[in-house]
C-alpha cells in the first residue's frame, strides 16, 4: 500500500495528464453527443495526445474507456451510440490512465444544458462531500474520518450515500488494499500513513441509497429512479497532509 516518494511522483504524472482530459472534454460541447463518440474522443486523446494507456480497456472484460453514468445511473454506465446526452442531463464521466507503469483514477459529473436546481444541488453537493473527504487525509488519521465526513455533508443535505461501490488503493494495479467507504465512524478504520494512494469517489442519490444492477451486468442505477452524481479524485497521503494527484487547473484555487 506504501509507495515511495519516486513512484508518488510517477502516479503524479499520471494524475496530471488525466486531468487534462478532464480539461479537453470541458472544451468540447457534450450536448447532442452521444457517450460513445465522447468514449472514442477521449481513447483518441489518452492515446494519440498523451501517448498513454486508458486502463479501463479491457480490464475485467470492459471494452471501453470510461464509464458514462447519466442521471439515474449511479456509476459503471457503458457508453452507447444510443444514449445521446441532452439539455437538463446530469452525466458522470469516470475515466483511468495509466503512464510508466502507474494508475491515476478521476471521475466529473457534468450539467448538461440547462439544468434544474434539484439536479444542480445535488451535483454540488456531492462535489462538496468529496472536498469533505479529501481535507480528512493526512498522516494518522483513520480511514473511517474520510467516510464520516462525506456521509455527514451528504445527510446535511438530505442526500444518501451508496454503500455497495468505495473508493480503493491504486497504484500499479488499479484496485489496491485499502477499501475506502464514503459512510463510516470517526476513529475507526485502519491508520492513514505516508505514501498511502487512494481514491475518494462517493456517489449520492437524491433518494433512497438503494442500487440495482441491469441485465448487462454493469450499469448500476438508483432503485427509485432518482438522480445520483459522483466525483472522484486520487489522493496520495503526504508527511503533512494530503496531495490530489489527478487536481484539474480548473480547480487550483478553490481547493487551495
Amino acid at each position: 500500500m506504501i509507495k515511495s516518494p519516486a513512484e508518488v511522483e510517477l502516479m503524479a504524472e499520471s494524475g496530471r495528464l488525466l486531468a487534462s482530459v478532464f480539461t479537453h472534454l470541458d472544451s468540447l460541447p457534450l450536448a447532442g453527443m452521444s457517450t460513445l463518440e465522447i468514449n472514442d474522443r477521449v481513447e483518441a486523446f489518452i492515446t494519440g495526445q498523451l501517448n498513454a494507456r486508458p486502463a479501463s480497456k479491457g480490464q475485467y472484460g470492459y471494452g471501453f474507456v470510461l464509464n458514462s453514468s447519466r442521471n439515474a445511473v449511479v456509476c459503471h454506465g457503458v457508453p452507447s451510440a444510443d444514449d445521446i446526452l441532452t439539455g437538463g442531463d446530469i452525466v458522470n464521466l469516470d475515466i483511468t490512465l495509466e503512464k510508466n507503469g502507474f494508475i491515476a483514477d478521476s471521475s466529473k459529473t457534468y450539467l448538461i444544458g440547462t439544468v434544474n436546481a434539484p439536479a444542480r444541488r445535488l451535483v454540488r453537493t456531492t462535489y462538496e462531500a468529496l472536498w469533505k473527504g479529501i481535507a480528512a487525509v493526512r498522516p494518522g488519521a483513520r480511514l473511517g474520518d474520510i467516510g464520516h465526513a462525506i456521509e455527514r455533508h451528504a445527510k446535511k443535505a438530505g442526500y444518501s450515500v451508496v454503500r455497495e461501490y468505495c473508493g480503493h488503493g491504486i497504484g500499479r494495479e488499479m484496485h489496491e488494499a485499502p477499501q475506502v467507504l464514503h459512510f463510516g465512524r470517526p476513529g475507526t478504520g485502519p491508520v492513514l500513513k505516508e505514501g498511502m494512494a487512494f481514491t475518494i469517489e462517493p456517489m449520492l442519490n437524491q433518494g433512497r441509497a438503494a442500487v440495482r444492477t441491469e441485465d448487462d451486468g454493469w450499469t448500476v442505477v438508483t432503485a427509485d429512479g432518482k438522480l445520483s452524481a459522483q466525483f472522484e479524485h486520487t489522493v496520495a497521503v503526504t508527511k503533512t497532509g494530503v496531495r490530489v494527484l489527478t487536481l484539474r487547473p480548473d480547480e487550483r484555487r478553490s481547493a487551495a
